[in-house]
């Protein structure tokens, strides 16, 4: 955006806000007409998303999905039918069908020094492997409109905070306005100049966006205890990001941009790279042993200098 462009924008009204949600940070800021009214219409839709998706919520249509093996819920059925999709695309390195996996995996991420179990290889970015006690099985799922029946638990997690800053996205458009939605890694096309956040600890930005796509960032340094993240690859029964840190930037949308890097995560190296270089509408940045590697378009997304 142009600098005059910009500033009438900021003329026309601004608006942001920043709070707790989805077990993370959200920023929604938006410039122009209306501003205010947006921004309001966007937190409560992400609140509202929040008290639907989270399967830690005994009260949550995600939960009643998981202990009934149904439901009748427009969002959820979304996010079920794109988890199948990608169970077929990633070659089954990303699967919703591993709901009790993912809470054994929670339930030590908070705390419980027995759900996982340490092992000797050094293959992932921690040096070690890590694996959970339960069983890494597939399942049924089936969608009919907004019906889902499925015969064992899913784990959503991986499309839903995308899921929840499309749809937050959303209650911004309009005429006369613009903003973005940013959550935990994930954002909606940004209006400006946006940093990819390091992964060493440090304030510097591995790499300046200026982009119209969909952005996600994942890592094992966003949420890990003692080496051990919440990246797992079910058809190598192990967990770990295999990377310091991974950035897509897909057309489609951010829950796009957060599957895909969830997935990469998961991927060996050579795997990964792969994978993102066959993805139609994507490109991506991977920091592997200090080293970048990205696939042939990211730098048309980068700004020089």
């Amino acid at each position: 955006m142009g600098s005059t462009q910009q500033t009438l924008y900021d003329r026309l009204g601004t608006a942001s806000r920043r709070f707790r949600a989805c077990d993370t940070d959200f920023v929604i800021k938006i410039r122009g007409i209306r501003a205010e009214p947006a921004a309001s219409a966007a937190k409560q839709q992400i609140r509202r998303l929040e008290g639907q998706l989270d399967r830690f919520n005994e009260a949550s249509a995600a939960a009643e999905l998981n202990e009934t093996g149904q439901i009748h819920n427009e969002h959820i059925a979304k996010i079920v039918q794109r988890g199948r999709e990608y169970i077929d695309r990633t070659d089954g390195v990303f699967d919703i069908r591993h709901g009790e996996c993912k809470d054994e995996l929670h339930r030590y991420l908070r705390g419980d020094d027995n759900a996982v179990h340490r092992g000797g290889d050094t293959s992932s970015s921690s040096g070690a492997t890590w694996s959970v006690s339960t069983a890494f099985a597939g399942g049924t799922i089936s969608v009919d409109g907004e019906r889902v029946e499925t015969d064992t638990a899913l784990d959503l997690n991986g499309l839903a905070k995308g899921y929840i800053v499309d749809q937050a996205a959303r209650c911004l458009d309009g005429v006369g306005r613009r903003g973005f939605v940013s959550g935990g890694g994930d954002m909606s096309p940004p209006t400006g100049p946006v940093g990819i956040e390091s992964p060493y600890g440090d304030d510097s930005h591995l790499k300046t966006l200026a982009t119209d796509w969909y952005i996600a960032t994942t890592g094992g340094y966003r949420r890990e205890r003692e080496g051990v993240d919440h990246i797992y690859d079910p058809t190598a029964e192990r967990i770990g990001s295999r990377h310091e840190s991974v950035t897509v930037l897909a057309a489609r949308d951010c829950m796009e941009a957060d599957a895909l890097a969830t997935t990469l995560a998961a991927l060996p190296l050579a795997e990964a790279k792969q994978l993102a270089t066959d993805w139609n509408g994507a490109e991506a940045l991977i920091v592997h042993g200090g080293v970048f590697h990205t696939t042939d378009g990211f730098d048309e997304h980068v700004v020089e200098g």
